[in-house]
């Protein structure tokens, strides 16, 4: 098996799974170093009210290695056209989406391109760019991340571990190096920024500099808790949140 060509195949091959039977879908998307399962403790809730999507990035340990094609994704536009592709073949439309850490920024690139298959965004713990600049903080410093990426190539564990070592780099690098800062404006969904109160990958002031350069009405909700994964660590925080956030009574 090759890296994808045109949309054949992509729904199976990133594992892409619907839950529920509601008349509206919502798309939960993850993020770097992790997989699908990270949404276990939102699904069946959520599954009550939508009809919820889920999927694998192609960077996942559960997609076959083959597929990564590091220079389709060597920013952030093949993970983009991999969820269109899914939206489109699925003949899913006006959907809600929540991108988690980088897939906020590949749905906010998915929305520029095909805006009609989104009516609200939920950015979770998002970032539009990791490195810091001259008057942006990002996070880190390119030290930081130069130290990050040794790490990795050096000391797999986890998820990680099941990566090609050359995947896991490429992806890093992709991830952290990108500068999707200019994609912003042209985001004409609206959105919802939601981000930890302490996130160690992602600063606070991240969320307000989102809501201030996308294109379309956002809301900044920030959580009173720590780390970068709170759909796992306060997930019933964050469903009532997302709830409040998408208008669900009950």
């Amino acid at each position: 098996m090759e890296a994808f060509a045109g949309c054949g195949g992509v729904v199976k091959s990133l594992n892409t799974h619907t839950y529920g039977n509601g008349s509206e879908t919502i798309v939960l998307s993850h993020g770097y170093g992790s997989n699908q399962d990270v949404w276990h403790y939102l699904i069946p809730a959520l599954a009550y009210y939508f009809k919820v999507l889920v999927y694998d990035l192609v960077i996942s340990p559960n997609v076959n290695p083959k597929l990564y094609d590091p220079l389709r994704y060597s920013n952030f536009s093949g993970y983009a056209q991999d969820l269109t592709c899914i939206l489109d073949e699925l003949n899913v439309r006006n959907s809600v989406f929540v991108g988690h850490s980088m897939s906020a920024m590949i749905g906010c690139i998915a929305a520029t391109q095909r805006p009609d298959l989104f009516q609200h965004l939920v950015l979770l713990a998002g970032s539009p760019r990791y490195l810091n600049d001259t008057g942006y903080d990002g996070g880190f410093s390119r030290v930081e991340l130069d130290s990050l990426f040794e790490s990795i190539q050096s000391d797999f564990s986890g998820s990680l571990g099941r990566l090609k070592p050359e995947t896991a780099l490429s992806a890093a690098r992709s991830v952290f190096l990108t500068d999707n800062r200019n994609v912003l404006p042209h985001v004409h969904v609206p959105s919802t920024i939601i981000q930890s109160e302490k996130d160690i990958i992602v600063p606070e002031s991240v969320a307000f500099y989102m809501k201030r350069r996308v294109g379309a009405p956002a809301k900044v909700i920030i959580l009173k808790t720590q780390g970068h994964f709170p759909q796992l660590t306060v997930p019933n925080l964050l469903l009532r949140v997302l709830k409040q956030t998408l208008g669900i009574k009950g």
